[in-house]
């Protein structure tokens, strides 16, 4: 989706800026720093989605918005609460208010994601589309920070009592997660619960012996309470 952001505000921008480079499916076309540079963008580019503030000098955002006659999307953001009767009136795909995190951007991203393949594929979708942002990557709290985590990347995770560390090539991630929350955010058919401490990704395991799983140099056991779903899965793949 071609996206532009309009704000006054530079630290607005800025941070729309790092949300949106984190979302695969989302594509910056412009900065605005006003009113005027977002026409003028939106007359030269095909624009599906706008993050527009409403409170900017010269013409607010409701107002550009009403003065445009092909319309995207659009995702308003603003620090004041009582202009989101007004956004949804103007058929908003939603609305955010300021300080907003990553995870509440990323929901509205979604949103517009959804109405924006509908539109072009005629389909009912929804379910599909949740199902794939979910197996591609997801996000999650490291101390203060927010970190992407491309699934296909993932070696293992390890559960530690509230915390759970996840294993790539590149890196290990400790995240403050039960490991039962984790698993089921995770796609089923490339991930597996193997011990109440250990899920692997499938397509990681490089060999079983016994009741143990060796995923490069590293020998996780097998819980005898899953061993049997465990092994579902591997005929499932054809082992």
């Amino acid at each position: 989706m071609n996206c532009i952001i309009v704000d006054d505000e530079p630290l607005a921008r800025d941070l729309l800026e790092d949300f949106i480079s984190k979302i695969p499916f989302l594509n910056l076309k412009a900065l605005c720093k006003n009113g005027f540079e977002a026409v003028e963008t939106l007359q030269r580019e095909k624009i599906d989605l706008i993050f527009l503030d409403i409170q900017m000098p010269d013409i607010s955002g409701v107002q550009l918005f009403e003065s445009l006659i092909v319309k995207p999307q659009v995702i308003f953001t603003t620090a004041y609460h009582d202009y989101a009767v007004e956004g949804f009136e103007l058929d908003a795909t939603d609305y955010l208010v300021k300080p907003f995190t990553f995870e509440r951007f990323l929901k509205a991203a979604n949103k517009a994601y959804r109405i924006y393949h509908l539109n072009n594929t005629g389909t009912d979708s929804l379910k599909q589309i949740d199902e794939n942002s979910q197996k591609d990557f997801l996000f999650v709290k490291e101390g203060t920070s927010t970190v992407r985590i491309n699934l296909n990347e993932v070696l293992y995770m390890e559960g530690l009592k509230d915390y759970i560390k996840i294993f790539t090539k590149e890196k290990t991630v400790l995240t403050l997660m039960p490991l039962k929350t984790m698993e089921g955010k995770l796609p089923s058919d490339k991930f597996v619960r193997v011990h109440r401490s250990y899920i692997v990704s499938i397509s990681k395991i490089d060999s079983i012996e016994r009741s143990r799983i060796i995923i490069g140099d590293n020998w996780l056991p097998i819980g005898d309470y899953y061993k049997e779903e465990f092994q579902k899965h591997l005929k499932g793949l054809g082992g």
